[in-house]
């Protein structure tokens, strides 16, 4: 993994997980003990989800790149798709409280995805390779006329 893949996922993940402290916090004073852990399972569970898929997306990148976009898209509708296998599992269970395990799954969500955007407009990725100006000479195949 490139230290800029590495750097984007900290820059995610961190925002995230300090989002999934607080609503453990809230959680924990309103609710009480099933509520924090409520917000502790949510929070793996995004950290989790989130950060296997943007491991995913930057090995599709690197390697199948005229597919990154339907592979996101894809990727998405799985992490959905597993989300609701893990809610109908848990449906009726008495380890969490059902209702700050949503509201923390749904705010570090959206926490995750503002800090993947911040993270991805701050960084300087080329997205055109520049052409190489060095031992180019007028004539060869790789100058301009």
């Amino acid at each position: 993994m490139r230290s800029d893949d590495v750097r984007s996922l900290l820059q995610t993940a961190v925002p995230t997980a300090v989002a999934g402290a607080v609503a453990v916090a809230i959680s924990g004073a309103v609710v009480g003990g099933k509520g924090a852990i409520g917000a502790v399972v949510a929070t793996l569970l995004v950290i989790v989800f989130m950060g296997l898929g943007f491991l995913v997306l930057q090995r599709t990148a690197k390697s199948l790149p005229h597919l990154f976009q339907a592979m996101g898209l894809m990727l998405y509708a799985a992490q959905i798709l597993l989300l609701f296998v893990f809610l109908a599992v848990f449906k009726n269970t008495t380890l969490f409280h059902p209702r700050a395990f949503a509201i923390t799954l749904v705010a570090t969500t959206l926490v995750w995805i503002g800090a993947q955007t911040r993270a991805h407009m701050k960084a300087k990725i080329l997205y055109v390779e520049p052409e190489s100006t060095k031992g180019d000479k007028p004539g060869s195949p790789g100058s301009k006329p």
